[in-house]
């Protein structure tokens, strides 16, 4: 392995001097706008049904798990499985078409789900939105790699990923407020318009570097036999080479865990939890609660998140241009300091206590985004980057997207039903309950240090 890892590391040493023309500093900055929106339009029709999931729920008569499995586990279950061979095909094909073509889809499938009339066409249409964003982000992260030199890698992914954040306020702002004029269904349909507009928009102005590969390139690439690799490739290289990335890969997951769990129940549990209080600050505002509440959480959310992610990929190109450690040691940090403000989210009597504080879960909760997502393209040679992104995804969605809101869901049943704690009670320590086992993410983090800095080849 170690003659492997030695040939891929003087392979991608002619490919950083040589292997692509370089894109214009002008364009470089227009790819990642326009892959940064494309990720906002990723959440945006990925996150929308969680603001949706009271009326959801009230019209089509579901259980808490029923929501979990519309939220997470229908989505993310298809969305991971598919990640791989779509993984696979970015590493040797042309990656804007397939970005181009899998929003196309998604955006589809987004708005087939307002046409849903029952549990099973709902949960086929949101199974739907898997296929297409399964395409998006391990192709986004390897565009992102060569458009951009190493010591800008990690700010530039963490700015791709502040589509997390603001993708998920435009869900719940529009979902809210569509559902409170217009019904549920019609929030779908208006949540797939931009993708549509976005995926012509992204299959003719969006360029592919290899394009550019020249003859000279291609003829040292043969040389050296370095074509594309495959999954089982990439995956042996990982396991047995790199310690640090499975350790960030699963605290990230864990991450996710609750990300993606807790984002499915906000809403519900600020209904359940703080409903009087919830209809009065709405009516204090004009609105009605359920445009209040997406309104409220997403600029919040929102807002704090995009800072987290920003502030998270400056810390780790700075700081680990000194260090390479802090790809560990800051999730690591963050996690600590987030559990505090969840403990206060979930027991404070006061609905505007609440929501503030959701601005301090947000801004630690994406902090790690630069820093693991830039690990997974560094430990790897250039023509793993795509595949090697997929499988820390396959991890981080995995727990997030499949288990996440699914396991919360079932949690807050069974203290519901199970304890005979009442609807709100049980989403209540549910999410409690979560934030808890949540903390071991941090000694995840914090054990990568060990390892990271020897383990980056490129």
């Amino acid at each position: 392995m170690a003659e492997i890892a030695t040939g891929d590391a003087a392979l991608d040493e002619t490919h950083a001097h040589a292997t692509y023309a370089p894109v214009s500093d002008a364009y470089r900055r227009y790819a990642l706008w326009l892959l940064m929106l494309i990720y906002v339009v990723n959440f945006l029709d990925r996150q929308v049904i969680n603001i949706l999931a009271e009326p959801i729920k009230l019209d089509l008569h579901l259980a808490d798990w029923q929501i979990g499995l519309l939220s997470g586990f229908a989505f993310g279950i298809v969305y991971t499985l598919l990640g791989f061979p779509l993984a696979r095909a970015a590493d040797r094909h042309n990656r804007s078409i397939i970005i181009a073509s899998c929003l196309g889809a998604w955006s589809l499938f987004t708005g087939l789900s307002g046409f849903a009339q029952n549990f099973v066409q709902l949960v086929s249409a949101r199974a739907g939105v898997g296929i297409g964003e399964a395409g998006c982000t391990p192709t986004s992260h390897a565009l992102i790699a060569d458009y951009s030199p190493k010591e800008k890698r990690a700010s530039a992914l963490a700015f791709y990923s502040m589509g997390t954040p603001i993708g998920s306020l435009l869900g719940l702002a529009i979902g809210g407020a569509m559902a409170d004029a217009f019904g549920w269904r019609k929030a779908f349909m208006v949540a797939a318009l931009p993708g549509l507009i976005l995926a012509v928009v992204a299959l003719f102005t969006l360029k592919e570097p290899r394009i550019r590969l020249t003859a000279a390139m291609q003829a040292a690439s043969d040389k050296a036999g370095a074509g594309m690799a495959t999954f089982s490739e990439t995956f042996k290289y990982l396991l047995t080479a790199k310690r640090a990335f499975w350790l960030l890969a699963w605290g990230a997951g864990i991450r996710s865990f609750l990300g993606y769990g807790h984002a499915a129940f906000a809403a519900s549990f600020f209904y359940r939890c703080h409903g009087p209080e919830v209809i009065a600050l709405a009516a204090r505002f004009g609105m009605k609660k359920g445009a209040f509440i997406g309104l409220a959480l997403g600029l919040i959310s929102g807002i704090a998140g995009t800072l987290g992610t920003l502030v998270g990929g400056q810390i780790a190109d700075r700081w680990g241009a000194r260090d390479l450690r802090v790809y560990g040691s800051l999730p690591a940090i963050a996690v600590v300091v987030s559990l505090p403000f969840a403990m206060i989210i979930y027991t404070t009597p006061s609905a505007a206590l609440a929501l503030a504080l959701i601005a301090g879960t947000s801004f630690t909760g994406t902090l790690w985004y630069g820093a693991v997502y830039a690990s997974a393209q560094g430990m790897v040679p250039q023509r793993m980057r795509a595949m090697s992104a997929s499988i820390m995804l396959f991890v981080i969605n995995f727990l997030g997207l499949v288990l996440g809101a699914l396991c919360i869901g079932a949690l807050s049943d069974a203290f519901n039903k199970g304890l005979g704690l009442g609807p709100a009670e049980g989403v209540r320590w549910a999410l409690i309950a979560s934030s808890l086992a949540g903390l071991s993410s941090a000694l995840l983090f914090w054990l990568a240090r060990r390892t990271v800095r020897e383990e980056m080849v490129s």
